[in-house]
């Protein structure tokens, strides 16, 4: 029961290969589960455009299949194009991570990145907090596979359990590192280690088992909202945590369940018609939009200011 327990509260809490702007034949597959046949359409979606974002889910495709020799080619010559820190976060490559080629990628795209987004403070510190975001994010495709199937079938399918307990465990090996590396670097802050790297933390407190955890760095979290230091998003997902944790109304919205009919809906909301006020105050997006965006569900309370 507790593996099936984690098993809803992955599905609740959400999480972060490469988006489109249309979504192409291999991206159906990929989502449908059908990564061989999504490989394929990939190949000759790449064959035809030769678009590095193509070559970059492709990349990512392989990875999920451990096919690690065909994803290191794709991935090294896609991010040619690409200067982000996206790959370094993206947890569908997990599978390459522990492979001696990783850092050679790491390097080089925190190189490419700064050559052309401005140095960062904190380099290394930014590269180890990168690492714990993949890893944190580990196994999220077939987690998501097993949420689908639950949703259809009202109950987890057998393959997921191991993957939960596995995920169960990496979540606290990281928890753990995490500790050290503030330790030694102190709380990480978008202005030394950029945004993507410096919210590590936050999501690796917010996806531990224990609410203590949670409770004991808040206020920290806050306060790095308020400071534009941090994420005010993930901030609005670990209080609204806290609070339903603790059998109370969400502040935010930021919490879901799934009801009788297998449907998503947010957990109930503290006086529901002001919470785009709370929520516009830390520069979150109207509840509606969110929801819809996320869950696909229709939020229909009107909505008044103080």
């Amino acid at each position: 029961m507790r593996v099936l327990y984690t098993f809803i509260l992955m599905v609740l809490t959400g999480t972060i290969c490469l988006g489109q702007s249309s979504i192409s034949k291999g991206d159906s597959l990929r989502r449908e589960g059908k990564l061989e046949a999504a490989i394929i359409a990939y190949k000759e979606e790449y064959k035809q455009t030769k678009q590095w974002k193509t070559g970059y889910n492709l990349a990512c495709v392989y990875a999920l299949t451990f096919q690690k020799d065909s994803a290191y080619q794709y991935l090294n010559m896609a991010l040619k194009e690409d200067n982000s820190l996206w790959a370094l976060a993206d947890s569908d490559l997990y599978a390459l991570i522990d492979d001696p080629r990783w850092s050679a990628i790491e390097e080089s795209q925190l190189k490419r990145y700064q050559e052309h987004h401005g140095k960062l403070m904190q380099p290394e510190y930014a590269r180890k907090l990168l690492r714990i975001i993949i890893r944190d994010q580990a196994l999220d495709y077939y987690i998501d596979q097993a949420k689908s199937y639950f949703m259809k079938e009202g109950t987890a399918p057998q393959w997921y359990y191991p993957l939960g307990a596995y995920k169960e465990q990496i979540i606290e090996e990281n928890y753990k590192t995490m500790q050290q590396l503030l330790e030694i670097y102190g709380w990480p802050k978008y202005s030394m280690v950029g945004e993507l790297a410096a919210d590590a933390p936050l999501l690796v407190i917010n996806h531990h088992k224990d609410d203590a955890v949670r409770k004991e760095y808040l206020t920290q979290i806050k306060q790095s909202c308020i400071d534009q230091e941090g994420s005010c998003m993930e901030y609005a997902k670990i209080q609204d945590r806290v609070l339903v944790n603790d059998n109370e109304l969400q502040i935010y919205g930021m919490q879901f369940r799934y009801n009788a009919q297998r449907v998503l809906e947010p957990f109930p909301i503290i006086d529901p018609e002001y919470v785009d006020q709370r929520r516009a105050e830390i520069g979150l997006e109207p509840l509606k939009e969110y929801l819809k965006r996320k869950i696909k569900y229709d939020w229909n309370v009107v909505q008044l200011k103080e």
